[in-house]
């Protein structure tokens, strides 16, 4: 067997492990959790542009603004190559912001990176919000 074809698909494993355990940390609001997977410099830029960093998704974790009845991917795609991988799915999210429901489904791509320290979850990129 080819050591980098094992190589890659243990990867692809643990980056979609770390992926749906980041999307459970949302939806829990677990900032600890988010901390951890989260690279220090991490940016997610929104289908209509606007740039959230770690410390702005840390601060909404910890604020419980936004209380999730359901925040799950399906479709996930895992690609690896060397030190990157990027994540891909869809994304079904239901709650309240403030009080306000939202309910909608959005496509994203998480991008991480090997560290020394472990894979982190570096940028991400949602589309706009699909139709219903």
């Amino acid at each position: 067997m080819n050591t980098e074809v094992a190589f890659s698909t243990d990867d692809e494993k643990i980056v979609a492990g770390l992926d749906t355990e980041y999307q459970a940390a949302v939806e829990n609001n677990d900032d600890a959790t988010m901390d951890r997977i989260l690279a220090d410099d991490f940016v997610l830029v929104t289908g209509l542009g606007k740039i959230y960093t770690k410390a702005d998704l840390l601060e909404e974790a910890r604020s419980k603004r936004v209380v999730y009845e359901l925040q799950e991917d399906s479709a996930q795609s895992v690609r690896v190559w060397g030190d990157t991988a990027v994540v891909t799915a869809l994304l079904r999210a239901k709650g309240t912001d403030e009080g306000k429901p939202f309910d909608y489904k959005l496509w994203f791509s998480d991008t991480y990176v090997r560290t020394p320290t472990g894979w982190r979850y570096v940028f991400g990129q949602a589309s706009t919000r699909l139709a219903p």
